[in-house]
């Protein structure tokens, strides 16, 4: 199949849109991609085969999708709008290897479709163009979930992907920085302006590609005091560790007791939150889970 230029997505959109009836709704962040520069970008970044399955949220009207279905094994979209799934099924019916999903991608049983429908797919993988407003819980749910796949690859807000790849000390770095570098080794792959989308958003996006782990960066004894501390770390930042994490462990108690366990992790009690290295939040969770 032919690819398409980027004045035929633009055509392509308007037309299915017009053809059917349908106008955009902003409830649903519906922002359509119409560069074909961008796709190809995207599809790099995917490093897809004949042996990927990828599992893709929101495709709205298919530019993406049918990018997906040439160069994938197997693609399953889910889809909220229930306006555009006839759409979709009509679109895709010539091609097999395409499963269009009516559903909510925070409802949808995720682990069950990748494990149904790309069961039998070496590589999965996740690329998808994101609504703006449910970016950050689709990415942890992807996440924290442990899902069996290789790589996330994104179209996102552009400040949201600089924070998943911020430094520490940096003002983007925050609580959901270390819990995506805990889980993958996110990587910058293009900024997104605002004019390659049918309607045109108010900001403009990046896309990133998250290497999942096989294992997390640190080691950790207990999870979930990691990212309590890693929470209670960022949750007032103007406030010198002991502050924080006296706050957001003990309510406001054992500031004392947290000024010498930072010591003996080697870390000065002086710093806050936002100059911690995932090292040293994993230095840190280890010795309070030793000491509490």
């Amino acid at each position: 199949m032919k690819r398409m230029t980027e004045p035929t997505i633009t055509a392509r959109t308007r037309q299915i849109l017009r053809r059917h009836g349908l106008t955009l709704k902003k409830s649903l962040g519906q922002h359509f991609l119409t560069d074909r520069h961008i796709l190809d970008r995207i599809l790099d970044a995917a490093e897809l085969g004949p042996e990927t399955g990828v599992l893709e949220i929101g495709p709205g009207v298919g530019a993406l999708t049918e990018r997906l279905a040439q160069e994938a094994k197997a693609v399953v979209a889910v889809e909220l709008d229930n306006r555009l799934v006839p759409v979709l099924e009509e679109l895709f019916a010539p091609f097999p290897s395409v499963q269009i999903i009516h559903g909510d991608a925070m409802q949808v049983n995720l682990l069950d479709l990748i494990e149904t429908r790309l069961g039998d797919c070496r590589q999965r993988s996740v690329v998808a163009n994101l609504p703006y407003y449910v970016t950050s819980p689709i990415l942890m749910r992807l996440l924290e979930e442990r899902l069996p796949l290789d790589s996330i690859v994104v179209m996102i807000q552009k400040e949201v992907a600089e924070r998943l790849t911020a430094e520490p000390g940096s003002k983007a770095y925050g609580s959901i920085t270390v819990t995506t570098q805990y889980y993958t080794q996110p990587e910058w792959v293009t900024r997104v302006p605002a004019h390659v989308f049918l309607p045109r958003p108010q900001v403009d996006s990046a896309v990133i590609r998250l290497r999942v782990r096989e294992t997390p960066a640190v080691s950790v004894s207990d999870e979930h005091l990691f990212f309590r501390v890693v929470r209670s770390a960022f949750g007032q930042r103007r406030k010198t560790l002991p502050n924080a994490l006296s706050a957001g462990l003990f309510g406001g108690k054992r500031k004392g007791e947290l000024t010498d366990w930072l010591v003996e992790a080697d870390i000065d009690p002086k710093r806050r939150g936002e100059t911690l290295s995932l090292v040293e939040f994993a230095r840190l969770a280890n010795l309070l889970d030793e000491r509490v």
